[in-house]
């Protein structure tokens, strides 16, 4: 066994070079760095490593965990995992295979690496373990049983957070503090007046009566050793309690739970949530509702509460020990929500009513910081809206439904404050400001930008500014719909994790943000959420649920395990979901699919562009697709990635059961709906053509009537070149024509500014993607102005047909990378670039006068194709990481090893 030689010296970013040309960089436990509370207990490594090399190949890696920093960067003191030198190129999910993790404990690790070109180490890393068992919580779950304080408006739930504290004294000699927490509702923490970490709206929402998510925070530096101190917790409703009188699922009175752990030299100290806490709810957050808003009454403030040696008054009571929420309590394995990022305000106005209306300049979500001058007693309140009325001078709330989407600030004195919530978010553009008496500045309104932790991994950039724009809209609306699970829409009284909308989206989602926890979560709360028979609920967390026997929107499942597995090459939700993927599965051959044909549907190719501008839904027959056809297409290919899981899983029977059902659908489905004589697919809707071409359902023979049907379709006099899909159809619609020879007609859709088109939602100002093709002008029960539903496949076909980034056959998590870019006319270039887990993949295109010049970046540690067409006359030979040149069937194909190149 090869040890890992003494290093003296650390660097920030835990990379060191054994060789000045390789390094480590990014090593990560469970795709974060240096996390805290992890509750899997075989945690996976991974790594990536920089070159100024080509050709660079891992050979052999190395990693040591300790209890230790001293046994991770020497090895033996305390040592309880040291992997051996292990060789192979394995880089991503490499699975800790020690002694057992013990719950609470820190951990110390480190990985050498030997390439073809030198060995490099990391620095030390951390990370630390949550609490893993139940037993493991001594805590209670408290709160306040006071229903009677509800009150509604309406249908709207009125209810004020409570406010919960403890003072202890923590002893001498402390070595570590972790406060290890969660809650039936949203909480903020506070230890000795400083606010714990900076995440809102924690924890994550799950399934609640399945498990609740457990967050760690170390806060050894907040305490003070040997004195007195005070610990509290702003407790919210978040979504644990009903926002509306008439939801069908109420869980509960908002309730909490903590257990902090203070390390001393003399023992340990725990401080739990029990009978000894004290609990108000007479404080200055009146109401905290997702949908409508948070109230804030100043004059109620309760001073400094979280602090030592508070004076509490008669409104302070004992906190209630409040029943068990949850049959788990788990660590959360995918980062809370935190403002990513601050806006500023771009115009201001007075409006008809004397209100100001703020134009933040994008439709973003989160929460506004004001910063305004209040007079006593008058409240100050902020409405969010996503557009304009027609006269373009008050806000249009509309399509709020019964959202009212306001916060409010009561101010107790005259004078300047600067304040914003803590307990909700919005989605909106426009703010229209209520109760000042003159006109605020630019400067006193920032946009916090809220959304799931994670880093922004795509950036792409073409000679088409109408693409830029539809690219950037779509990353607005991704981060947008981002709140520990993937929603439908941010703003309205709805913001659930409507499946369908996500179905192939996934894939896109996955080249604009680091999203691979935040799907290892939600295939989580799928399996959760599942009926006992194997049905699917359509929105997870099953906040509503709705349990069809259909397939279009539970295909979500199966595609979004697919993407982890294929993006990232992850394995573990394949792993650890297979079980209810396959019940998933049987539960549809076996209560709505009869001789290869999937009988019900219920959302069909939802909202395709209809027959008149306020009209939500199409009464055109010729428009709508036979619901058995939509369903049997994905069905098959649902078992095309079902087949891969079986694979990974060693389940050889059910590879084979998969495969009889692929034949027998393939066999059936063109005996029902294809039209031999005319060479079309149902009833001839651009969705039943592509789909069927797509999921590789046509024959050979008939692929090209088949594509000639969608040209002629799309270009007739009621289409004119534009979409005519709904959310099924377009999330294979971009691919389809693109991979059957038609990348112009794919660039034209795609370029369009006239309706129907993401363009033409961009020229009415839309910055975000609208959840209808007629979002300008239909009914406002349903025209969300931040959706990503149709997005479909265009983020893909972005970057990976005209970027010409995807992995190359057989491969998963860009091991093997093929850069196979297309060509549309009237497309001069493509910038494009992925931060993938190996590292950053980019591809960059120009064509000047017929001319094509290629330039790409090939991560170290994996390899590469270039396939363009031959008549370019890309020149390449053999050497410096070129391993590869041929020509062949009107293609160049120039094969690489690691490094950045420019072909000409």
């Amino acid at each position: 066994m090869r040890k890992l030689a003494y290093v003296a010296v650390m660097v920030s970013l835990g990379a060191l070079c054994a060789c000045a040309n390789v390094k480590v960089v990014r090593p990560q436990v469970e795709m974060q760095d240096n996390p805290v509370g992890l509750g899997n207990t075989e945690p996976r490594f991974s790594w990536q490593i920089e070159s100024r090399e080509r050709g660079v190949v891992q050979t052999a890696y190395q990693i040591v965990v300790s209890e230790t920093e001293k046994g991770a960067r020497n090895g033996g003191e305390r040592v309880v995992w040291d992997s051996g030198e292990v060789p192979g190129n394995a880089s991503l999910g490499v699975r800790y295979a020690g002694l057992p993790l013990e719950s609470g404990k820190e951990y110390r690790w480190r990985v050498q690496v030997w390439t073809n070109k030198g060995d490099a180490k990391s620095g030390v890393q951390k990370w630390s373990m949550g609490l893993l068992h139940k037993s493991d919580w001594r805590a209670k779950w408290i709160g306040l049983n006071d229903r009677e304080n509800i009150s509604y408006d309406s249908t709207r739930v009125i209810f004020p957070a409570r406010y919960l504290r403890k003072e202890f004294n923590a002893g001498k000699g402390m070595r570590r503090a972790m406060l290890y927490c969660s809650a039936g509702g949203s909480m903020v923490w506070y230890v000795n007046g400083h606010r714990v970490g900076n995440d809102v709206l924690a924890p994550l929402d799950s399934w609640f009566p399945e498990s609740i998510n457990a967050l760690a925070y170390d806060v050894t530096s907040l305490l003070r050793p040997g004195k007195a101190n005070a610990i509290g917790c702003l407790l919210g409703n978040g979504r644990f309690m009903g926002l509306r009188h008439e939801d069908r699922l109420h869980f509960g009175m908002p309730c909490a739970i903590a257990q902090l752990v203070i390390e001393n030299a003399d023992g340990t100290t725990t401080v739990l949530t029990d009978e000894t806490w004290k609990v108000n709810n007479r404080g200055p957050v009146r109401n905290n509702n997702e949908f409508d808003g948070e109230t804030y009454d100043a004059r109620l403030e309760l001073g400094r509460w979280t602090e030592p040696n508070y004076v509490e008054n008669a409104d302070w009571h004992p906190v209630e020990v409040m029943p068990e929420p949850t049959k788990e309590l788990l660590p959360q394995m995918s980062p809370s929500q935190i403002i990513n990022e601050e806006i500023h305000a771009k115009k201001i106005w007075k409006d008809g009513n004397g209100n100001y209306v703020v134009d933040m300049g994008q439709n973003f979500v989160g929460w506004t910081r004001m910063r305004v001058r209040c007079r006593k007693d008058v409240p100050v309140s902020v409405h969010y809206a996503e557009s304009l009325v027609p006269d373009g001078k008050e806000i249009y709330d509309a399509n709020m439904r019964l959202a009212q989407t306001i916060d409010t600030y009561i101010p107790a004195r005259d004078g300047q404050v600067t304040w914003e919530p803590q307990l909700v978010y919005h989605g909106g553009r426009y703010l229209e400001v209520k109760g000042l008496d003159y006109e605020p500045s630019l400067s006193d309104f920032i946009g916090c930008v809220i959304h799931d932790r994670m880093e922004r991994t795509g950036h792409f950039f073409t000679s088409n500014e109408v693409l830029n724009k539809i690219h950037e809209a779509a990353y607005w609306g991704v981060r947008g719909n981002y709140h520990g699970m993937p929603t439908d829409c941010p703003q309205r009284d709805e913001k659930q994790g409507w499946l369908g909308d996500h179905a192939t989206g996934c894939y896109g989602e996955s080249f604009l943000l680091s999203n691979q926890l935040l799907y290892t979560k939600w295939m989580r709360d799928i399996e959760e959420s599942q009926s006992p028979e194997g049905a699917i609920s359509s929105v997870v967390p099953r906040l509503w649920t709705l349990w069809f026997e259909e397939v279009l929107w539970p295909s979500a499942y199966p595609y979004g395990v697919d993407m982890l597995y294929t993006r990232y090459g992850d394995d573990y939700s394949i792993l650890r979901r297979y079980d209810s993927l396959r019940k998933w599965v049987l539960w549809v051959k076996n209560t709505f699919y009869e001789n290869g044909i999937v009988l019900k549907d219920t959302y069909g190719d939802w909202c395709v562009p209809p027959e008149s501008p306020e009209m939500i839904h199409s009464e055109d027959p010729t428009r709508k697709t036979d619901g058995q056809l939509l369903g049997t297409s994905v069905f098959y290919d649902a078992l095309r990635v079902m087949i891969k899981f079986a694979r990974v899983c060693g389940k050889t029977d059910d590879v084979s059961e998969y495969e009889v059902m692929r034949r027998e659908i393939y066999d059936a489905f063109n005996a029902k709906f294809f039209d031999k004589e005319h060479g079309y697919y149902g009833n001839n809707t651009v969705t039943a053509n592509i789909l069927a071409l797509d999921l590789g359902l046509v024959p050979e023979n008939e692929k090209q009537r088949v594509m000639k049907n969608i040209e002629d379709v799309t270009n007739n006099d009621q289409n004119k070149g534009h979409i005519s899909c709904g959310v099924l159809g377009v999330q294979h619609l971009m691919r389809g024509l693109t991979h059957n020879g038609n990348v112009n007609q794919a660039y034209r859709i795609a370029t369009n500014e006239t309706y129907p088109s993401w363009g033409y939602m961009l020229s009415k100002g839309a910055t975000t993607i609208w959840e209808l093709w007629n979002g300008d002008t239909a009914d406002p029960a349903m025209n969300s102005g931040n959706h990503v539903m149709l997005l479909g496949d265009l983020v893909i076909w972005m970057y990976e047909d005209l970027g010409g980034i995807r992995n190359d056959e057989g491969s998963v998590g860009y091991e093997k990378i093929l850069f196979k870019p297309y060509f549309p006319d009237g497309l001069d270039h493509v910038d494009a670039s992925w931060d993938s887990p190996r590292g950053r993949i980019e591809s960059h295109w120009k064509i000047t006068n017929g001319k094509l010049r290629y330039e790409v970046v090939v991560p170290a540690n994996t390899t590469a194709r270039i396939v363009v067409p031959a008549k370019y006359g890309l020149k390449a030979s053999v050497g410096d990481g070129v391993t590869g040149v041929e020509t062949r069937d009107g293609e160049t194909v120039i094969r690489l090893g690691s490094g950045r190149y420019t072909f000409m």
